[in-house]
């Protein structure tokens, strides 16, 4: 599930979940119980997989600009209307910069300092990245809501 919520094709994720399990079992003895859980040791493997993986397929990370966008106000209940799947659909139709930055913040908890040194782009991107990519979900959520026949 990690690696469907970065990348955006079933064989991607595939590719970036075997090259991490194949890390995890070759590291396996730098893992520290004391350091924390296995969840979170062998997540951020994973996480690391993946943004690799998008890095190895451009050259240079994409950052989009979203000019001229509607900000729309949600109830927090409207999340629970909507399907699991229907959520990852509409993470993986993010643009690539805020794919990664909205998952490394929101659904990994990195802070935006964090995420500034593993995406090498400034702390100010990270966070502008992340209101655009918020920004763009409400839009998403709003036009399913719009139009309910359309996600069934």
């Amino acid at each position: 599930m990690i690696c469907l919520r970065y990348l955006k094709g079933d064989s991607d994720a595939q590719d970036a979940l075997q090259n991490a399990l194949v890390k995890i079992y070759m590291k396996i003895d730098q893992f520290d119980l004391k350091l924390g859980s296995f969840y979170g040791w062998s997540s951020r493997i994973v996480v690391n997989e993946c943004i690799m993986l998008i890095r190895s397929r451009k050259r240079v990370l994409e950052f989009e600009s979203m000019e001229g966008s509607i900000d729309f106000n949600l109830e927090p209940s409207v999340i629970e209307d909507l399907s699991a799947q229907e959520i990852l659909r509409l993470v993986q139709k993010l643009p690539t910069g805020y794919r990664l930055v909205f998952n490394l913040h929101a659904m990994e908890g990195y802070a935006h300092h964090e995420i500034a040194e593993m995406l090498q782009i400034s702390t100010g991107t990270s966070k502008s990245q992340l209101f655009k990519a918020r920004k763009m979900l409400k839009q998403q959520i709003k036009h399913i809501l719009l139009e309910p026949h359309t996600h069934e």
